[in-house]
């Protein structure tokens, strides 16, 4: 099969390579999926950049996310699964050989069934920035009839969040950096959009919320913004956090967090519990195959050109999702 790959962390022109590797075979209890598109995300090229680390294995075919056709299946797993149409999740976790490449073999588990009509593209968003959105949104519980500030409203979590959030009842709340991203905010359906770069975060919170302040946090800057989440979330809220990268090692205002009741909730999306799981990939294939969510692939590369794929998604010039057609 064709694939892109590397053998060591670096620079993306320097260590990733294109070519033929021996085709895998669906061991028991996977499926083997033809790939149509691999989804890139921050963490893949931080990965490969060796942000993360020196690489585990021998070879590595980068990216967790995927979408494609079920065609062969190993022992144990229906062969009624032959010919689904599926989204991959963490493909590349934990495992040498992720999405990036004609062929995967995965638990059958990490490939979720969706309809005929849905194209691979969006397909291939689900398994990281939906996800994180989704868990973020909603496994503290329901948001029906309550407030929630997303922060980074326009970035591929923040975009699918503002969705999650208002299909289930929530008003909404984000942040952005610039009038070009307030209107992808606005896109999703935000109900107010706050440029944090010239307004007053918390002063603009309590004046929408009529000083009562927001029920949830969606955060994807934990340290950086705790000085102002502290300020405007309401007693017994919740902030799910799934990053801090400004801030690495907040300094925790404990005392004033836990006379409000306030819970943390940070986590890391590939590693979810099961029962959580099921929920977030039984939404987000809803979502998919009702086409109640908006999507926003900014660019799509071929496999060949993977170097200047993971080059742009490094340097930050474009608001959405990268998508690789395989």
């Amino acid at each position: 099969m064709k694939a892109a790959w590397y053998e060591k962390t670096g620079d993306a022109d320097k260590v990733l390579k294109v070519g033929q590797i021996i085709d895998p075979t669906p061991n028991k209890g996977e499926v083997l999926v033809e790939l149509k598109t691999s989804g890139i995300n921050p963490s893949d090229v931080k990965t490969r950049a060796g942000a993360r680390g020196e690489i585990q294995f021998p070879k590595v075919i980068p990216h967790s996310d995927g979408a494609g056709i079920i065609i062969d299946v190993g022992e144990g797993v229906n062969k009624n699964r032959i010919g689904e149409k599926v989204w991959i999740w963490n493909g590349a976790f934990g495992r040498p050989f992720g999405t990036c490449a004609e062929l995967i073999a995965v638990p059958e588990f990490q490939a979720s069934k969706i309809n005929k009509s849905v194209d691979f593209g969006p397909a291939a968003c689900m398994g990281i920035p939906a996800s994180t959105a989704y868990y973020g949104v909603l496994a503290n519980g329901s948001v029906e009839n309550k407030t929630i500030l997303i922060s980074g409203g326009a970035g591929a979590v923040g975009f699918y969040g503002i969705q999650i959030a208002k299909l289930s009842g929530a008003k909404v709340i984000t942040t952005v950096s610039s009038e070009v991203k307030a209107k992808v905010a606005e896109d999703a359906g935000a109900d107010i959009i706050i440029n944090y770069k010239n307004e007053d975060v918390i002063a603009e919170v309590l004046k929408f919320t009529k000083d009562e302040g927001v029920d949830r946090v969606l955060e994807v800057e934990f340290g950086g913004n705790l000085p102002i989440n502290e300020k405007i979330i309401k007693t017994n809220g919740v902030i799910a956090a799934y990053g801090s990268m400004a801030e690495m090692q907040p300094k925790l205002p404990f005392y004033n967090l836990m006379f409000k009741g306030i819970k943390i909730d940070t986590y890391l999306i590939y590693s979810i519990n099961q029962d959580l799981r099921k929920k977030v990939i039984e939404g987000l294939s809803n979502g998919l195959n009702n086409d109640s969510l908006k999507h926003m692939i900014s660019k799509s590369f071929s496999l060949d050109e993977i170097v200047e794929a993971h080059k742009t998604m490094e340097d930050g010039s474009l608001i959405g999702n990268i998508v690789i057609n395989i």
